[in-house]
């Protein structure tokens, strides 16, 4: 069988075929996914069933038998990329149908800073940022998130947080991960940011005390400011039910218009349309090495990110035409 070879599809032509027929010419069928490729290349180039299963029962061993490589922060590269990003895949694929733009701002190598806005009273666009970077940024770089600790008390979740690269939001981890040449995800608001009303819906909270610029420049990484439109409308807090949220030990307890009511269905987000903008990179580098020491620094630089994703923000809600499409 000839070998499917993509190529790159010419600009008066973005719904072309992305890939060459077994003569050499361009294959002239239209595009019918997010790889570029037609329904005929796309079975083409997918692996045989039996390779798909040799894959399969080949994982299953090594997960039974535990032949497999976690890093120091717990980290399985395998488990993310072979179980996890195939379900994230879907969701910013199909159900959110995320548009990504500026992904070139993202630096192909070496320690990067991403900052963005959070919301959605559960963190589901932490786990877009994430696996659309790894998805769709062309050296499929990981992203290693800092979350809060409450996020590793919770069973099942805490454990795939931490399988999936994630670690807990502190100076010390946040260091060696850009030390390590690592993609680091923050989001300054915390729960302020995903537990706010809907009513204050893309108004950015407080963004702390800007611990995440004092990682950056002492790292000498390049930050990236990231704003998220689409994940303030997956799940409309309507009321904090406060008293609720100390007995359970949470930082707010949702009253959403669908949940509590519909017990456990009521968590479903709503596959609102999302566009996810990453902005130019803010170098730290010219700045001097004892600047994270400084206060107003760290200050300045605090806001100037922080401005930067708002004013992305209310842009890009001026010309989006619904929530919905």
């Amino acid at each position: 069988m000839a070998e499917v070879i993509p190529i790159s599809r010419p600009r008066d032509e973005p719904d072309r075929c992305g890939a060459v027929t077994g003569s050499g010419n361009p294959c002239r069928n239209r595009a019918s996914g997010p790889d570029g490729l037609c329904g005929v290349h796309r079975r083409r180039a997918e692996p045989p069933e039996a390779d798909r299963l040799h894959e399969a029962l080949a994982f299953l061993r090594r997960r039974l038998t535990g032949d497999y490589e976690i890093d120091g922060f717990g980290f399985d590269r395998e488990l993310t990329e072979t179980v996890l990003a195939p379900i994230a895949r879907f969701l910013h694929e199909r159900w959110w149908r995320i548009e990504w733009v500026g992904m070139e701002n993202v630096p192909s190598e070496g320690p990067v800073l991403l900052v963005s806005n959070h919301a959605g009273t559960l963190p589901w666009d932490a786990v877009m940022l994430k696996f659309g970077v790894l998805d769709r940024h062309p050296a499929h770089r990981h992203v290693r998130l800092l979350a809060a600790d409450l996020a590793f008390r919770l069973p099942f979740v805490g454990e795939l947080a931490r399988k999936s690269g994630n670690t807990l939001a502190n100076a010390e981890d946040a260091h060696r991960l850009l030390a390590g040449g690592e993609v680091l995800g923050v989001f300054p608001e915390g729960f302020k940011g995903v537990g706010k009303p809907f009513s204050q819906r893309y108004k950015l909270q407080r963004f702390g005390r800007g611990g995440f610029i004092e990682v950056a420049l002492r790292a000498r990484c390049p930050i990236v400011p990231v704003s998220i439109v689409g994940s303030e409308e997956i799940m409309p807090m309507l009321y904090n039910a406060k008293a609720l949220a100390r007995v359970f030990g949470f930082p707010y307890f949702p009253v959403t218009p669908t949940f509590p009511w519909l017990g456990p269905l009521g968590l479903i987000p709503i596959p609102s349309k999302w566009l996810v903008e990453f902005g130019e990179p803010i170098p730290t580098d010219e700045h001097p090495e004892d600047a994270w020491q400084d206060p107003l620094t760290v200050f300045e630089l605090t806001d100037r990110v922080r401005d930067e994703i708002q004013q992305t923000l209310h842009r890009n809600l001026m010309h989006r035409r619904s929530v919905f499409f």
